[in-house]
């Protein structure tokens, strides 16, 4: 076995008995691994400790911050570098290797790791997911993740969504990929985008109503700026687009070619375009109905009383 490295390996979890296995199994040459776990109900908690791992119970209280950005603070970490990796991905040998370098370079306080998405049996190659970078690894105290002021949106879970790291320093990339492989089935799938598209939805109407004007405490949006940055800019031109479920999947599956992915590109690429029209409606939702389904409740009108003659037989 190579010698541990001095990198401490954080993994947010709740109810993932089915990946976690195969994750701690990767991160094995981290000298700390801690599971900030949300009060599991299924055996995560018994897996994570017969891997050697801390685990440590997060109780989330409606408010900001989330899991990765309480545990960033309130947590002791041994090491000044941390590798944030969720349940559902995988650290292999080579990028093991690669980190080992990276964290000698005094030039970088963080790098970007890029995800290698597999989806039904195959590596999503095509369709604008790869490259898809996130800043995972950085010291400690030098990062943290935005506040797109989405907190308070109910049925999106106790974690960080789709929010970026902020870096105090300069970030490098780097070559070898992250393996992310769900083990779980497609109403997991389908499920945890629900939960995502009520926090999409809310992100699309901050960009309509120019409530995140102020992107002073996010990454930016930078036409110019890096690969990040820039997916943030076409965001904002992005949500005033119509037919965007049609675009979506014109997008995905033709225009970045991921008719290449075969019928895993395919599928992918129709469940992208229906998160799309459930993104929508629910921006729809919140817009005309304050993210009500209904606003007021509509009264039965009472029926009139018919008058009985004398003797009738009531059935």
């Amino acid at each position: 076995m190579p010698s541990k490295l001095p990198v401490s390996v954080l993994i947010p979890a709740k109810n993932e008995q089915a990946n976690l296995p195969a994750c701690l199994a990767s991160v094995e040459r981290a000298d700390e691994v801690l599971i900030v776990d949300s009060q599991s109900s299924d055996k995560s908690v018994e897996i994570a400790q017969s891997y050697g791992a801390n685990v440590v119970q997060f109780y989330f209280n409606g408010r900001w911050p989330k899991k990765k950005n309480w545990s960033l603070e309130n947590l002791s970490f041994r090491n000044e570098w941390v590798l944030i990796v969720d349940c559902d991905e995988r650290i292999t040998p080579e990028l093991w290797d690669e980190i080992a370098q990276a964290i000698q370079n005094p030039e970088y306080n963080g790098y970007y790791l890029n995800r290698r998405v597999f989806f039904l049996g195959t590596w999503i190659r095509h369709g604008g997911k790869y490259p898809d970078w996130n800043l995972r690894l950085f010291k400690h105290k030098k990062g943290r993740y935005e506040n797109l002021n989405t907190e308070d949106i109910p049925n999106t879970g106790d974690n960080e969504v789709h929010e970026h790291v902020i870096l105090d320093g300069k970030a490098g990339y780097l070559k070898n990929d992250m393996i992310h492989e769900d083990f779980r089935d497609l109403y997991h799938w389908i499920e945890r985008h629900n939960r995502y598209s009520n926090w999409e939805a809310r992100v699309y109407l901050n960009l309509l109503t120019d409530k995140d004007k102020d992107d002073s405490g996010t990454i930016g949006a930078n036409l110019f700026g890096d690969a990040v940055q820039r997916k943030r800019f076409l965001k904002k031109v992005w949500v005033r687009l119509p037919f965007k479920p049609f675009l979506r999947f014109v997008l995905f599956y033709i225009i970045q070619r991921g008719f290449l992915d075969g019928k895993a590109g395919y599928i992918y690429a129709r469940l992208l375009s229906q998160y799309e029209y459930q993104i929508g409606v629910k921006l729809y939702e919140l817009r005309k109905y304050g993210g009500q389904l209904n606003t007021t409740s509509t009264p039965v009108a009472e029926q009139p009383s018919v008058p009985q003659e004398v003797g009738q037989t009531v059935l």
